[in-house]
């Protein structure tokens, strides 16, 4: 009997660091449909601005799902200030702000800043599809893997925008 309550507990504490995650998150998707278009505006290659204007697509719809989620959980749709998204979008801004307009350099650097925070949502939503997975959440862990996906397509579709055409550009200045 005892075991049960601590099993129990412990599943509690697991589905409360799902659930907190999924909030930090939720705050980082909300805040880049905010920033992609600042970056969007910066940019000046049309390749970057195709991709950027395409991930805001994407993103609002990874806000929906998330909030999809909230519902099937049974939860309000909560975002909790992610500190590490807060970070990288700051450093993002500080890349434009330090930087010519029309530049292929400050394209270059829109770029990096933007594969920094592809590459921290591919870890966020990589843990949190695996979390799903293991409490049994089928349904959330496969909505948690279309943006997994998508995600990792737009850094793809960054890196060659940089190898297209950018990075040399940038070189060249």
């Amino acid at each position: 009997m005892p075991t049960t309550k601590k099993q129990h507990n412990h599943e509690s504490k697991f589905h409360e660091l799902f659930v907190d995650e999924l909030k930090d998150i939720y705050w980082a998707e909300k805040s880049l449909v905010k920033a992609l278009p600042k970056m969007y505006k910066a940019a000046s290659s049309e390749e970057l601005q195709q991709c950027i204007a395409s991930h805001l697509e994407e993103t609002k719809e990874h806000v929906a799902r998330l909030e999809h989620i909230f519902e099937l959980l049974g939860k309000k749709a909560q975002a909790k200030k992610c500190e590490a998204m807060a970070g990288l979008l700051t450093e993002g801004q500080e890349v434009i702000d330090e930087t010519d307009m029309d530049s292929a350099v400050r394209d270059a650097g829109i770029i990096i800043s933007a594969q920094k925070v592809e590459h921290y949502e591919i870890a966020a939503y990589g843990s949190l599809k695996t979390l799903a997975k293991v409490m049994g959440h089928d349904v959330i862990a496969n909505i948690l893997e279309s943006t997994l996906e998508e995600e990792k397509n737009a850094d793809v579709m960054l890196t060659e925008v940089a190898e297209s055409t950018v990075n040399e550009a940038a070189a060249a200045e």
